[in-house]
């Protein structure tokens, strides 16, 4: 890959966030994630030597996790680029304090900023449908305190909430919460334009070409599939205060040392995307 002169010069980048940062569901052969943060690290890294990163984020964490787990390793890791991207959990428990969520996205935001080059905020991608209807106004709320807090500290802001092909049902998991691995390549697609460089895919935000869509009985069996395998589930660990993300920690952090940790790519000498990483530092 030829590097344009004009590209910016990131080193690294520390992503934090939640189940979407954190890659699900872009599903490998040996069970782990490769998200939108993984193939934008790949991209970052082909194009200069010496690329680190880090991807702390942790799926089911609510944006108080986040900013308590999560927030004061990454400012320590004093990366180039920093993404957060947190607070949609929040928005959708039936019972949310919008002002709390607010607050603590502040608290992240400034606890961050500084301690970076670039720090990237999003507003979240969302699917059309009666659930997302009923969470829209504090979604949006959401994201009006993120255009607010980006103006005020000088972070970018990627815009998925208005790209048309990321509400297409065909980019989400079977799951309806989570991106496929075509979602995740557009949104690191997204990210990687608004970082600067130059675009790889000029048309990410374009709908996919249209289908037939499936049948009645297809459709009944999806839904009953996704309540039985997924819905009731989510519901559940709402009423017993669980989280998927209990117990967990990013994968880039070592619970038995309690530290993070960088990977940068195996091989600096091969000018290909970057396919393996090795752990550093």
């Amino acid at each position: 890959m030829q590097t344009n002169p004009t590209s910016p010069a990131y080193t690294s980048l520390v992503a934090v966030g939640d189940s979407f940062t954190e890659g699900m569901s872009d599903l490998l052969p040996d069970g782990s994630y490769r998200g939108w943060a993984d193939v934008l690290a790949a991209r970052m890294a082909a194009r200069t030597p010496g690329f680190r990163y880090a991807n702390l984020a942790v799926r089911g964490k609510l944006i108080g996790q986040i900013v308590d787990e999560q927030v004061p390793v990454a400012a320590a890791m004093n990366a180039d680029v920093v993404t957060l991207v947190g607070g949609l959990n929040d928005t959708l428990r039936p019972k949310c304090d919008m002002g709390r969520v607010r607050g603590l996205l502040t608290e992240a935001v400034e606890r961050l900023a500084p301690s970076c080059k670039q720090l990237v905020l999003m507003r979240s991608p969302g699917r059309q449908g009666p659930v997302l209807e009923r969470f829209r106004p504090r979604m949006e709320e959401l994201f009006a305190c993120v255009d607010e807090l980006a103006a005020k500290h000088g972070a970018v802001v990627v815009d998925l909430y208005r790209a048309p092909a990321l509400a297409d049902p065909r980019l989400w998991d079977v799951d309806r919460l989570h991106l496929t691995a075509e979602g995740h390549r557009r949104v690191a697609e997204a990210v990687w334009q608004t970082l600067g460089y130059d675009p790889e895919d000029t048309d990410w935000h374009v709908p996919m070409p249209a289908t037939l869509p499936p049948g009645w009985l297809a459709r009944r069996v999806a839904d009953a599939r996704f309540a039985r395998q997924h819905l009731l589930p989510w519901i559940g660990r709402r009423l017993t205060g669980r989280s998927s993300g209990d117990g967990r920690a990013g994968a880039h952090f070592s619970a038995e040392l309690g530290k993070a940790f960088w990977v940068t790519p195996a091989d600096h000498t091969d000018p290909g995307p970057v396919t393996d990483w090795r752990r550093t530092g």
